[in-house]
């Protein structure tokens, strides 16, 4: 057995409280082996203590976390490993791949200088052989003009190719033991696809062993060998994946599986977890939509470019949005799907004139909002309003959730005075389904699933007419991503708001959105309703969006 964790417990510190220190019990004794040459996937929610228990094997935890257990690799317990041990083994035998490639990239140093220094550093090579040998390892991964890329900066490169730089980094010292720690969830289908892919078939060269960290059972199901679901520091079930997706014995394994959104079905409702442990039974069909709603918001030619200097005194044009066409009915979602690059989020913030457009029309109620300026502007920014990706950025960390809630209203001179304000405050906070103790804390003190609710509360203080989701649910994990979308569905059907999602993920456009817009390298590609779209894509583009979509175990 190449890793057995064995009754593995990890507390954090959380500081003295009337002279006992307190503990916060994270992962609450689990026990699972890792063959050779395999695959075993951890799943479970956020805070679930699957990346906790991911992190303890090389003890890559904060000060304040203690472990006890055992932890076996090759037979030797890392738990009693020295800092110098640990140290040896990090990089060479055991090496990591984490979510986010840019937070891990050091953005000083190139990226020829980042994949050297392991191999200089464990495999006491010269820098020259170094140099050589980390070509070999972007060729390998399948970075396109690998000697240009060795001299690139992090920030030069897409996310998926950022992605690769650090699992060439991972396999530069063929370790026997790869943790990869959500290393696809920010990524588009497509490149999601190709990540998961190479990943495969660098596993079977190398005969190494992968622990692959997601809550995503259908990532999982395509990569893994074996499945270990946990909840609240629990392993709830484990067993080979062909099991889990055939007859899981876990209500929760069975919830996981039941609350992503499906290219299949077209529930009204998605079930959260709760509800599917609850015994509740999914709804049928989404009701269907007016098809002659009156049309709120229509784009002409929309184009958008950015200029770079080339040259001393040159100008290179790139043309980001190259002319959309689209009309937005009240009470209907408009998806904008397509891979990293193809210009939707561009699009999206060029309506709302946080990118000033290159040229087109964008007509509300017959006035061109490119146009706009001054006082007039003002007053029709609070009708079209926008949640974005990131609800820990987009939230300011030193206003409480109360202020973050009255400060539009103010500006925008919305209710008789603060009580009215107030009083509004705290019944959009009740209707995205949050306490009202909420309003008097801070952003860090939620989940992102509940910031990205405060997010949607916030845009409905200045009653908005229309919103732009900008992939508002793709840093959620499953369960949290169901209920955010169910959210904006009940949303829409209360107050009659109007959406456009932008996202890359085609089982959420599915289920939440009237009609598809294809986007390809800045141009619209294809564009249908979305049943039509989804049975019958016309493009080859579109079918390769499709077919990239995780469906999960096959037999």
């Amino acid at each position: 057995m190449l890793l057995s964790i064995q009754d593995l417990k990890v507390a954090f510190r959380m500081g003295k409280s009337g002279g006992q220190m307190q503990r916060q019990l994270a992962v609450k004794g689990i026990s699972f082996d890792v063959p050779e040459n395999s695959t075993v996937a951890l799943v479970g929610e956020s805070g679930s203590g699957k990346s906790v228990t991911a992190m303890s094997i090389l003890n890559l935890l904060p000060e304040n976390a203690e472990r006890s257990g055992r932890i076996l690799f090759q037979g030797r317990d890392l738990l009693q490993a020295a800092p110098r041990e640990l140290r040896a083994i990090r990089g060479k035998d055991i090496a990591c791949v984490f979510q986010d490639p840019m937070s891990s990239l050091n953005p000083v140093f190139t990226i020829g200088q980042q994949l050297c220094e392991p191999l200089m550093q464990h495999l006491k090579m010269g820098a020259r052989a170094a140099w050589t040998r980390a070509e070999e390892l972007l060729a390998e991964v399948g970075i396109p003009e690998p000697k240009r890329r060795m001299k690139a900066y992090p920030h030069e490169l897409s996310g998926g190719q950022q992605q690769r730089v650090m699992i060439a980094m991972a396999l530069a010292c063929e370790p026997k033991l790869l943790i990869a720690d959500e290393p696809t969830t920010a990524l588009d289908v497509t490149i999601q696809r190709q990540v998961m892919e190479l990943m495969g078939k660098l596993k079977d060269k190398h005969k190494m062993s992968m622990l692959f960290i997601s809550h995503d059972l259908g990532v999982v199901g395509e990569i893994s060998d074996h499945v270990v679901v946990m909840r609240h520091g629990e392993v709830r079930e484990k067993a080979p994946v062909a099991a889990i997706f055939a007859s899981p014995q876990d209500g929760y394994t069975k919830a996981l599986l039941a609350c992503r959104p499906s290219l299949e079905e077209n529930p009204a409702r998605l079930m959260v977890i709760d509800d599917h442990i609850a015994g509740k039974a999914a709804q049928g069909q989404g009701k269907a939509k007016d098809p002659n709603a009156p049309v709120v918001l229509r784009a002409k030619g929309l184009r958008k470019s950015f200029w770079f200097k080339e040259g001393l005194f040159g100008k290179k044009e790139f043309k980001a949005v190259k002319g959309v066409d689209f009309e937005l009915r009240k009470g209907h979602t408009l998806g904008v799907v397509g891979e990293s690059g193809s210009g939707k989020t561009t699009m999206g913030l060029t309506l709302l004139r946080l990118h000033e457009p290159t040229g087109g029309e964008v007509l509300f109620e017959g006035q061109d909002l490119l146009k706009m300026t001054g006082p007039d502007w003002q007053k029709m920014r609070r009708r079209i309003q926008v949640v974005f990706q990131n609800p820990y950025a987009s939230l300011n960390p030193r206003f409480t959730i109360q202020q973050t809630l009255l400060e539009p209203m103010e500006i925008h001179g919305i209710g008789a005075n603060h009580a009215d304000r107030l009083a509004r405050a705290t019944a959009l906070i009740t209707k995205v389904g949050m306490p009202v103790e909420a309003l008097q804390k801070y952003p860090h003190e939620f989940s992102g699933g509940q910031r990205q609710r405060i997010a949607i509360a916030r845009c409905l203080t200045l009653n908005p007419e229309i919103l732009v989701l900008d992939e508002a649910v793709s840093a959620l994990d499953v369960s949290v991503q169901a209920q955010v979308l169910n959210l904006l569905k009940d949303l829409q059907d209360e107050l009659g708001l109007s959406y456009i999602f932008i996202s890359h993920d085609l089982a959420v456009v599915k289920f939440i959105s009237d009609e598809v817009l294809v986007m390809q390298n800045g141009d619209v590609v294809e564009q249908a309703p979305v049943q039509e779209l989804m049975a019958n894509p016309r493009m080859d583009y579109t079918r390769k969006l499709l077919g990239a979509v995780p469906r999960g175990y096959q037999a």
